[in-house]
This record gives C-alpha cells, structure tokens and sequence, in this order.
C-alpha cells in the first residue's frame, strides 16, 4: 500500500522559518515574501500565512509600511531588557539545578563543558553546543514554569545576529565560566551557582555590546 503524503502543516512551516532565522539565512530585517518562502520550503502559501502569524505573535515577524513583514530587528534598549531578562531567569535555572541535580547529571554537565573546548575554534558549533549545555541546566531546575519561560525567551534569542562567540576569546572566556558553573552545582551552592550563571550571561551580554557595535560600523 502506497504511503499517503501529508501536507506541511503550519507548525512545521513554523519550524522551518524559526530554524532559518536561528541560523541567520534570515537575518534581523529580512523580507518574508509568503510567495517566496513558499517557493523556498516547497509548501503552499497556507501553512506559510500561519506560521507568519505566529511568528508575529511572538515578536520575531513586524510588518513594516512599504516593505510587508520582515524579521524583528531587536534596538539597543530591547537588547539590554532581554538580557536582563535572561540572567535573571539563567541564574535561578542554575540556582535549582544546585539543588535537585543528581550526580549522574552533574557528571554529564561537566562532560559537555570539556568536549565542548575542543570546539573553540568552530563558532557556529559552539553556539550550537551553547545552547544544549543551557538546556541540560533548564532540565536539571526541575521546574516546569521556568522552564516554560526559559523557552519563550529562547525563542527570543534567535533575533540576535551572529555569535559572541566568533569574538576573540570569547569561546575559552564562556568555557570557563561554564565551568564554575557546574563547578557550584557540583558543591550543592545554589547561591555560589546562581552568582556564576548570572555573571556568565552578564559577561555575554558585554560581548553582545561589542559585537553589535561591529556590526553597525
């Protein structure tokens, strides 16, 4: 019996558009053309249309007079407020990780953080390995409200252009405060482990400054 073909759904076509602006080939001020991105994922215009809608929904689309919808571009001020953001909710993750992680799982964290240092290198796949080092500490909090703010914020971050970690030494400078990260979840110090987590996302936010000003030069 022949397999019967689904149609793309809106979510996927929200997955597929999510995952084009989280790697950057549609950048912060990007046209989406519904035709055009159609064309791009071979899907109709239909799941496109609500997956725009959602994105917009979200704060990743803007409809812009005389130009239709495009990425968000995020100003300096919203940058700064999403960061603030984050290290307030990246240090409570870490806080409650210090108190409910088993060894296993601490084990685990401190096996990422020593593969991931032969990626210094490899930008893109450093973020890449970022972002499933964070995730592992969302985990480990145990808290499903967090972790339903967590991911909204994620979503978020995907309007931030580039890497920090394309940044001379910023991939070694990140690695080591992954690690005295873990180093306080492993010692059972949620206070200790909430102050590395907020001062690596405070260190990452500095980066953030320096590469956007790179970037606007």
């Amino acid at each position: 019996m022949a397999k019967m073909q689904t149609k793309p759904s809106g979510s996927s076509a929200y997955d597929m558009l999510l995952d084009a602006i989280d790697c950057g080939d549609l950048a912060p001020g990007s046209r989406l053309r519904e035709v055009e991105i159609a064309d791009r994922f071979g899907i109709s215009r239909t799941p496109v249309r609500e997956a725009l809608k959602r994105l917009e929904q979200q704060g990743l689309v803007t409809h812009e007079p005389h130009h239709g919808a495009v990425v968000t571009v995020l100003d300096y001020r919203e940058i700064g407020e999403l960061y603030l953001v984050r290290e307030v909710m990246e240090g409570t993750a870490a806080r409650l990780a210090a108190l409910h992680a088993t060894d296993v799982e601490i084990n685990v964290l401190r096996e990422m953080v020593d593969a991931d240092r032969a990626f210094v290198d490899n930008p893109g796949q450093l973020m890449r390995r970022n972002k499933l080092f964070h995730r592992q500490i969302h985990l480990l909090a145990r808290n499903r409200f967090l972790d339903d703010l967590l991911e909204n914020m994620r979503v978020s971050l995907v309007l931030l252009a580039g890497t920090t970690l394309a940044i001379p030494n910023r991939g070694d400078q990140s690695l080591d405060e992954h690690q005295a990260i873990v180093d306080a979840i492993a010692r059972r110090d949620p206070d200790q482990a909430e102050k590395a987590a907020r001062a690596h996302i405070n260190s990452a936010y500095r980066a953030r400054i320096r590469l956007q000003a790179e970037l606007e030069s």
